[in-house]
């Protein structure tokens, strides 16, 4: 069904790389590509330090994570994209009309839930985040 899935936030250092990761740890046995990418990304940065380390107290290494740039090349080459806000629905579909119909939100599943950047937020605020981003990438998977 999907073969690639690539994951979008803002800046690719919160929810997108969490989200990649959890992915790529649930879906090792199938053979679905899972990447991550920003629409205004902090290209080569690191994932956020304390997404690192929520990430990494479940079993989930993200320290090779390096931040880029959404373009038409990881939209045309992913068959499912994922995004945490409406609004990102409704700006990548706007720079790239063909991502219609392909892009959706990670908390499709969960009632449409949009997910909220804890970027420069507190412990807690990425400890919501994390819970969410596992929430609804455990409902995406029965249909990968």
């Amino acid at each position: 069904m999907f073969d690639s899935i690539l994951v979008v936030c803002a800046g690719n250092i919160c929810r997108s790389p969490t989200a990649e990761y959890i992915l790529k740890n649930a879906l090792s046995d199938k053979n679905i590509k899972v990447s991550s990418a920003g629409l205004t990304a902090l290209e080569g940065k690191q994932a956020d330090s304390m997404a690192t380390e929520l990430a990494r107290s479940r079993n989930v290494d993200m320290t090779a994570h390096k931040g880029r740039q959404l373009n038409s090349s990881l939209v045309n080459n992913n068959s499912l994209i994922l995004v945490m806000e409406q609004r990102h629905v409704q700006d990548l579909c706007a720079r790239y009309p063909e991502a219609r119909g392909k892009t959706f939100l990670l908390g499709k599943w969960l009632g449409d839930k949009e997910i909220p950047d804890p970027y420069r937020q507190s412990r807690e605020a990425f400890e919501h985040v994390y819970e969410l981003i596992e929430s609804a990438c455990s409902a995406w998977q029965k249909y990968l």
